[in-house]
């Protein structure tokens, strides 16, 4: 009987989003376990970015990543990113906060604040987070700095206070992705009150 219930407990287990699915479950519009580059676009509008940037991103990510998440298929010019299979296109150059199973490994997490948070040790300034990229880039990997160097800048550009610093909170909850249901929540409450007091 014991056995049964290890066995049952272990399908939970297995059944359970990993951070960096949960990183990317919310550009899933329909919960399908398929992020089409329209659903990237709607995404990025729900957290406040404007058209010209959500239409490029949508771009950028979708086909930088769709063939990535679907082996053995061919390519589609619809460019799909599948979900079960996005820690197959962890790219390099990366601070290592996601491992080769997309689960967030605390103490690299830590090391971003540790190393790089100088002027403030719970937040990142723009040339500090450059230093972090900077620091980051493998050698001959063009590609995957690149990646590195649009996910972090877009985070800053969307996420940085008054007083240009990007915040450790905001940064954990991009990780394990709460942060861009707080966001569309919040650009949500601004449309309401904006309309209410128009």
């Amino acid at each position: 009987m014991a056995s049964c219930n290890n066995i049952h407990q272990e399908e939970i287990t297995k059944s359970e989003p990993t951070p960096l699915q949960k990183h990317v479950m919310f550009f899933d519009i329909d919960n399908n376990g398929i992020i089409y580059p329209w659903e990237t676009y709607q995404g990025f509008r729900k957290i406040g970015s404007n058209i010209f940037l959500s239409f490029v991103a949508s771009i950028f990510i979708n086909f930088g990543l769709s063939r990535k998440t679907r082996p053995g298929k061919g390519p589609s010019l619809l460019f799909p990113i599948e979900v079960k299979n996005i820690k197959l296109a962890k790219h390099t150059s990366d601070s290592g906060v996601y491992d080769s199973e997309g689960r967030f490994v605390q103490e690299k997490f830590e090391e971003i604040f540790n190393k790089y948070a100088r002027s403030n040790g719970n937040a990142l300034t723009a040339q500090e987070l450059d230093d972090m990229l900077k620091a980051n880039k493998q050698p001959k990997d063009s590609k995957g700095h690149v990646a590195a160097l649009s996910e972090w800048k877009i985070l800053y550009f969307l996420c940085k206070d008054k007083d240009g610093l990007l915040k450790k909170d905001i940064v954990r909850g991009v990780y394990d992705g709460s942060l861009f249901e707080q966001m569309a929540k919040e650009q949500q409450a601004k449309k309401k009150k904006f309309i209410s007091s128009s």
